[in-house]
């Protein structure tokens, strides 16, 4: 082969390969389209006596690594406590079966003193008992200051009378004993330890922290 025909020859085959190069580098693009990929650099030739020119491999590069947007989970507060638009609301919302004993001392105390109150003035009685049960001086627990010898006159023998569950008013009173150890409504007599009905005038030198329905509470 004569000089002008391998001068020729070698031209002819640099710009296949320039022209491969860029078409490889085009589909490389369109398959990643946002990636910041640098273009390939076009292909060496290398030549050696007495051999045909060679092309170095077209350099390539990895593909860029898949990405997973992290995943959105709602915010869950544990602590988080229900808020009630109204005290009526808050008893509604309570499940109606008593079912731990110290409930139903309670839902009995609340329905003996108090069934024919307002649910504030049954709220109140119930808050009474458990400030009772917070100060340790009356007992330790709500039966045993609901039993106390001489302190709710409903009680007989240090036991108190049975109620058929089904009445409306101790059902209510349930509810009322669940909103109250709760702590799901604030109550007036939130710091009462006492109370008596207006009809009677025991005069005790005490506070008397509220008035609702037909009992005066103290502290």
């Amino acid at each position: 082969m004569s000089f002008r025909q391998r001068v020729a020859s070698v031209a002819a085959l640099s710009l296949a390969l320039v022209g491969l190069a860029a078409h490889s580098t085009a589909g490389f693009a369109a398959e990643t389209p946002h990636a910041n990929v640098p273009t390939p650099a076009p292909a060496i030739i290398v030549f050696q006596d007495g051999q045909a020119p060679q092309a170095l491999p077209t350099p390539t590069y990895p593909a860029p690594a898949a990405t997973t947007p992290p995943t959105e989970s709602a915010d869950i507060d544990d602590g988080d406590t229900v808020a009630y638009p109204t005290l009526a609301a808050a008893v509604a919302a309570q499940p109606v079966e008593a079912s731990d004993e110290q409930l139903r001392c309670l839902a009995g105390a609340i329905y003996f003193e108090s069934k024919g109150e307002p649910l504030a003035g049954q709220l109140a009685v119930a808050e009474v008992i458990l400030n009772r049960v917070a100060a340790r001086r009356f007992g330790e627990t709500v039966c045993d200051v609901v039993t106390q010898r001489g302190q709710f006159s409903f009680v007989r023998g240090g036991r108190i009378p049975s109620i058929p569950e089904s009445r409306a008013s101790y059902r209510t009173a349930v509810a009322v004993a669940k909103v109250a150890m709760d702590d799901a409504w604030d109550s007036p007599a939130g710091k009462a330890l006492f109370f008596h009905a207006r009809r009677v005038s025991p005069g005790w030198n005490k506070t008397q922290v509220a008035s609702i329905g037909n009992h005066v509470f103290y502290r």
